[in-house]
């Protein structure tokens, strides 16, 4: 019997996605956590260099109803459906999903949280990476030999 490999490579993702691999590496792991079945569907965009943005389609779901944590690495989304007390309704086909759902995110170094929007259906979670400027990239001059001893005989 032949056993088939059901983890998807995403390795030209991690190359595209600099600075933001554990997210990347989150979403391949995405079908395989906890009996995850996908629940809501979500997308990852890259807006800039440093910027990018996490879209869930949650319809049917209020504000009310949705929380997001960030706590250091990690963002969490929840949605969590309040039932209908009276609810009378005699359904001939279902096929709108009512029930909660967790997400969790494993976010970058240094990336965090700046903004979410719910709009038709859609929840919008913006994130940024702000490197700190001790861990930015800096121009060293590089002088000569030459120069750095003719500059200490004529002194």
């Amino acid at each position: 019997m032949r056993k088939f490999n059901l983890t998807p490579d995403l390795t030209p993702l991690y190359r595209s996605a600099i600075g933001f691999d554990r997210l990347a590496k989150m979403a391949e792991h995405a079908a395989v956590q906890n009996g995850n079945t996908g629940y809501p569907p979500y997308n990852i965009e890259l807006l800039g260099e440093n910027r990018y943005r996490i879209t869930m389609a949650v319809a049917g779901f209020s504000m009310q109803e949705l929380d997001i944590t960030s706590e250091g690495d990690k963002l969490l989304i929840k949605g969590s459906k309040v039932a209908a007390v009276n609810d009378e309704r005699k359904y001939l086909h279902q096929g709108i999903a009512e029930r909660g759902f967790e997400r969790t995110f494993q976010l970058a170094d240094h990336v965090k949280v700046v903004g979410a929007e719910l709009e038709n259906g859609l929840l919008n979670v913006d994130l940024v990476r702000e490197i700190p400027e001790a861990l930015k990239a800096r121009k060293i001059q590089i002088n000569s030999a030459r120069s750095a001893t003719s500059n200490t005989i004529e002194s």
